[in-house]
């Protein structure tokens, strides 16, 4: 009698253990490449060696044998098929057992499987999803060591570090690579990728096809960028506090989310990469240079105040910038280049075309070997351009430019991502760049400029071409710190903590080292900004000249009250830092020098009770506490809850919360998902952008 496939069990407790996907919130199967997963199969007899079967595998729209998008495999020979095998395990009565082990190199995605036996085929309802294998040794994205795995793709939880290099916090995110949909969100997007089938294997691809679709330029990926300040027409950028909301709204619209800012692109696209199965981490480079043109020099420019005029600027520092590292080898290059990649989906600059940056591996940067794809050049600037300040001053109603110094140090400071396996920052600054002014770093810094076309020695501000050039120094490529006479030193500090509502209390420190009488000539101004480096208001400033003899110091306040910066601080949509420049002229020389520093608001704290423990499906309850110790009211306040695997994504309305006042939100919570949990909660208001938290719980 002829025979049929009367049941296909895909075994999806033991296959996804083993393949490490048993997290995905999915009915699917969802295997890795390289690696053997089992099958049971029952026909509607026992069968016999002159029964012909086959197991088809087949990807993409119109799956092909000679595309290697279609498998067939048989079971009864032993040949391998495009890299992959198959093998009967155990065969009892009318059940088979088979083993079928994907190729190490096969293209990843949803594969249709249809079970053909003699003139009979059977179609599962079910596709099988086949994902990168960090796990496996012939896979180009194979990570040896377990704790990087655990950390790098299984981890749906982290930290972005954002604030100024000198005032870092980490705020909490929530990936969440396993929840529903995210998965079928990353399938739809290789589908609009459209990357060949056979380039889907690739990762070096895949992540740069990733870079583009996450941001909505060119392809209306799965998020708008804005950095206006007016975010009425979608969701503010702060006001999300992890990926998942945003790519299952996508995949629900299949339109762009409004709105995203770095930190937001980076985490969305940690989540896809690590969903798909590449290793990847979230990276935050402090003091970045963006525009540079190429040329690794960013020019500032500074009022006799000190203030910095930002509609000279093409170029820009921002205070921080996030972007992501993936992890493979690189095939496609000379040898020595595997490892950590740079991606970046931020929409900042075009490459072949479209808003997409990476990868770019972070030794070609180290080394300056920025001739090697992908990008190379603009991600070396960003953590490598020397700034350069020039001062405008008015000389007979005409603008005169002076150039005051070369900061060659500050760009690309404190470059950082969550540890491994714990919840503190790791700096990874030297896997990006030598000591600074080590012999290595200049060596590098010539290998790089040697292909990075020369500086302009002339200002690039927007009006140079009308303005009379007095100012040209012909310094060569590689700028130097200039020796001074006086040995003049600018130290800015702030006396008292910086809370909303409160004076700052600033300060600035004028140092000389030398023998000699001094008089030195200080300005210096805060400004609010935002984190790209764009002023929002000039709230104060000091101008003083003072005497130093020799080897001495003098400290100058600066005192900016609450009613010069409260309404700027109210009226920004955007979290602002405050900035502070100063400059020092000494009379008579030829010293000049600025220094500037940018410092975070404090903000009170969040509290989160909660038990330590709980079981699987039972409920307990959290509460949010928070107490407004400020001397200001906190307006329009939102209450920003999410815990994977315990509570799904909540805001809640506080109103307005008067100084003094406590405010208490409690939810309830069942826990669908054994392990450590975390929950996350996020306070906005009109004065203050984002004050967040998280804590741990262990579902048992």
């Amino acid at each position: 009698t002829d025979v049929k496939v009367t049941g296909i069990d895909f075994l999806q407790s033991q296959n996804s253990v083993l393949h490490h996907t048993d997290a995905y919130n999915i009915k699917n199967l969802v295997v890795r490449r390289g690696q053997a997963f089992q099958l049971q199969l029952s026909f509607s007899r026992e069968l016999t060696a002159a029964d012909k079967l086959a197991l088809r595998f087949g990807i993409g729209k119109k799956p092909m044998k000679t595309r290697g998008t279609l498998m067939s495999l048989n079971p009864m020979k032993k040949k391998d098929i495009n890299g992959w095998k198959i093998s009967v395990v155990k065969n009892s009565g009318k059940e088979c057992l088979l083993s079928v082990t994907s190729s190490p190199r096969a293209p990843v995605g949803k594969y249709i499987l249809n079970v053909k036996i003699g003139t009979n085929i059977y179609k599962p309802e079910n596709n099988i999803y086949l994902l990168f294998n960090p796990w496996c040794e012939a896979d180009v994205v194979f990570l040896a060591d377990e704790a990087q795995r655990k950390e790098y793709v299984l981890n749906d939880t982290g930290y972005i570090y954002v604030g100024s290099a000198y005032n870092i916090f980490g705020r909490p995110w929530n990936f969440g690579q396993f929840e529903e949909f995210i998965l079928d969100a990353c399938m739809y997007l290789l589908d609009k990728s459209k990357l060949k089938m056979s380039s889907r294997s690739d990762p070096v691809l895949v992540s740069r096809a990733m870079s583009a679709l996450v941001n909505a330029n060119d392809d209306s990926g799965v998020l708008l960028g804005n950095w206006s300040g007016n975010y009425s027409h979608g969701t503010s950028p702060l006001d999300w506090i992890g990926s998942v909301s945003i790519l299952q709204k996508y995949y629900e619209t299949k339109k762009p989310v409004c709105y995203g800012q770095c930190w937001v692109f980076s985490g969305v696209l940690t989540t896809v990469m690590r969903c798909l199965g590449i290793p990847a981490r979230c990276v935050s480079n402090f003091n970045s240079a963006h525009d540079t043109d190429e040329n690794l020099t960013v020019d500032v420019y500074l009022n006799e105040r000190g203030e910095k005029l930002n509609w000279l600027s093409f170029d820009s520092i921002w205070n921080f910038h996030v972007w992501n590292d993936v992890w493979m080898k690189r095939t496609d290059l000379p040898a020595g280049f595997d490892g950590w990649q740079a991606i970046d989906s931020t929409p900042q600059e075009q490459s072949q075309g479209i808003f997409q940056c990476g990868p770019c591996p972070l030794k070609a940067i180290r080394e300056g070997d920025v001739y090697l794809p992908f990008d190379s050049k603009f991600v070396y600037a960003e953590v490598n351009a020397d700034e350069v300040y020039w001062l405008v001053k008015k000389v007979n109603g005409e603008d005169k430019y002076t150039r005051i110094n070369a900061d060659i140090q500050s760009v690309g400071m404190k470059i950082s991502t969550k540890a491994v396996g714990q919840d503190e920052r790791e700096d990874i600054t030297m896997q990006y760049k030598f000591p600074e002014g080590s012999k290595e770093e200049r060596k590098a810094m010539q290998r790089a400029s040697s292909f990075i076309r020369p500086p302009e020695v002339t200002p690039r501000a927007r009006f140079s071409a009308t303005v009379p050039m007095d100012v040209v120094d012909s310094k060569p490529e590689v700028l130097r710190e200039v020796v001074s006479k006086t040995g003049l030193q600018l130290e800015i500090t702030n006396k008292e903590a910086l809370y909303p509502g409160n004076p700052l209390e600033l300060a600035i420190t004028v140092k000389t080292s030398t023998p000699g009488s001094w008089t030195v000539n200080l300005a210096s101004s805060c400004q609010l900004q935002s984190y790209t480096g764009k002023v929002e208001a000039n709230v104060g400033y000091v101008k003083e000249t003072i005497k130093l003899e020799g080897k001495s110091e003098m400290q100058v306040p600066l005192k900016i009250a609450p009613d010069a910066y409260m309404k700027a601080l109210a009226s920004a949509e955007d979290e602002v830092l405050i900035h502070v420049t100063a400059i020092a002229e000494v009379q008579g020389t030829d010293d000049k020098l600025t220094k500037n520093t940018t410092m975070s608001f404090e903000y009170p704290p969040i509290s989160v009770q909660m038990p330590e423990t709980a079981k699987l499906n039972k409920e307990f309850s959290c509460a949010f506490i928070f107490q407004n110790n400020l001397n200001v009211p906190l307006d329009n306040c939102k209450l920003l809850v999410e815990g994977l695997g315990i509570f799904k994504m909540t805001v809640f309305d506080e109103g307005d919360v008067k100084p003094g006042r406590i405010i208490k939100s409690q939810v309830i919570c069942t826990p669908t998902r054994l392990g450590e949990k975390k929950m996350v909660a996020k306070l906005t208001s009109t004065q203050i952008k984002g004050i967040s938290t998280e804590k741990a719980i262990t579902i048992t």
